[in-house]
């Protein structure tokens, strides 16, 4: 959104902003990201067959390791989250981390569990330079940062996914490149 300087507007962010913004700080060329995993990815090992719980962003390094970012928005979300019988505890994840609002950072980090990482999101508004004239134009437009406030502890137990593994949550984030594609297709009033 581009506003002339001087207005004020009021902000919100929405999840598709904090997603892609997590995304790029990750980067999005280096790791397989995908968002929402919750079906699709099982496993089998001697104890028998598991499958992922669902995680709100899911990022496999290119090391074979993964992380799991679960954005909160709400104090009730977050707290709702340390209720659930999973507690985000899986050898498949080697870092764990709480994606929350930065204003909110000071009051929702002390009940975060101490093996969690926060990384914390914000919207700022930035000047917009005109390249083809080589100056600052009198707009702005709203920006999404992220940044590490705690960093997670090593889960010791995790594992590397196999190249299996990697395959199936990489498809997994295919898939939802066509349901997106599909909606915007009917957002546009072209779907037949």
């Amino acid at each position: 959104m581009v506003i002339k300087k001087g207005e004020t507007k009021k902000t919100t962010i929405t999840l598709n902003e904090i997603e892609v913004a997590i995304a790029k700080y990750y980067g999005i060329r280096k790791h397989i990201i995908v968002p929402n995993v919750s079906w699709g990815f099982c496993w089998k090992d001697k104890e028998g067959w598991h499958s992922m719980h669902e995680c709100d962003m899911f990022i496999i390094r290119k090391s074979g390791y993964a992380i799991e970012v679960e954005i909160k928005r709400t104090k009730s979300d977050l707290l709702n989250d340390f209720k659930k019988r999973h507690g985000h505890v899986s050898t498949k994840i080697r870092e764990f981390y709480y994606a929350i609002p930065e204003e909110k950072a000071d009051e929702w980090s002390k009940l975060i569990p101490e093996h969690a990482g926060i990384i914390i999101y914000y919207k700022y508004v930035q000047d917009i330079w005109d390249r083809k004239k080589s100056r600052w134009t009198d707009k702005t437009k709203w920006v999404m940062g992220v940044k590490t406030m705690r960093k997670a502890k090593i889960n010791k137990f995790s594992v590397k996914l196999t190249t299996e593994e990697q395959l199936k949550i990489a498809r997994l984030g295919t898939l939802r490149i066509w349901n997106l594609k599909e909606k915007m297709i009917k957002n546009n009033g072209n779907f037949r």
